[in-house]
């Protein structure tokens, strides 16, 4: 099983990659150790950030590249005056 880095993954599918359980995949979300983006009433989560719970020595600066991005795109998305 190959973990692309810019594909959405369910956290199903990532309690797969991780073998936790789904209270523990819900914790883990709750409390930010895996950053997930809501989508309607559903969690997506970037292969990316399962890479970095897999492998954290090699996620480097993926994380703040990550958050850069996705402030970049909230703020852009930003329509107040």
């Amino acid at each position: 099983m190959k973990i692309e880095e810019d594909l959405l993954y369910t956290p199903k599918e990532v309690q797969a990659y991780l073998k936790v359980s789904s209270s523990t995949m819900t914790r883990m979300i709750k409390k930010g150790l895996i950053l997930a983006a809501r989508v309607g009433k559903q969690y997506r989560i970037r292969g990316a950030e399962i890479l970095i719970c897999l492998t954290p020595e090699l996620a480097g600066n993926l994380r703040e590249k990550y958050r850069k991005a996705r402030e970049w795109v909230y703020d852009a998305t930003d329509t107040t005056c």
